[in-house]
């Protein structure tokens, strides 16, 4: 799907403002609201805008450590990073999850309340994976920043 100007303007506000009304966005990039919705409806139908979501406060829920985590397979074969993958996926702790290239095969970031937590987490989840030979965990001290907007 090719964008134009007022395309990449949609995408940057709607990014920074999800809950905004049409006619609000319309106004904003200087359109009518039916062609805003218009463009609006063509960039989620192409794929453009995969979807809306509230970013919630981590530390609301008690939850201020992430841990990133380099996990080692035993071996590579499809049908092993599948059911690691599956697995994985059915552990809520686990925010996101990455196959890499380097020494290890999976990049994790685990969200978790304290070190406790993670100990938690790293004896009774990932230890226990299918395939995991090797774990390597690294707290993060402080967040930085976060993006949750690309560069249109």
């Amino acid at each position: 799907m090719e964008l134009d100007n007022k395309d990449r303007q949609i995408l940057t506000i709607l990014q920074a403002q999800g809950r905004l009304s049409n006619a609000d966005l319309a106004e904003r990039v200087g359109l009518s609201a039916s062609a805003c919705h218009r463009r609006v409806k063509a960039l989620e139908s192409g794929g453009i805008i995969a979807d809306y979501v509230a970013l919630l406060d981590e530390a609301a829920f008690g939850r201020t450590s992430s841990v990133f985590v380099q996990v080692t397979l035993d071996n590579q074969r499809t049908e092993n990073l599948d059911h690691f993958e599956a697995a994985v996926a059915d552990c809520p702790e686990i925010m996101e999850c990455y196959l890499t290239t380097g020494e290890a095969d999976y990049l994790l970031r685990v969200l978790v309340r304290d070190a406790a937590d993670y100990e938690r987490v790293h004896h009774q989840v990932l230890t226990r994976l299918p395939g995991v030979t090797r774990v390597v965990s690294n707290f993060a001290i402080r967040r930085v920043f976060r993006r949750t907007a690309l560069a249109v």
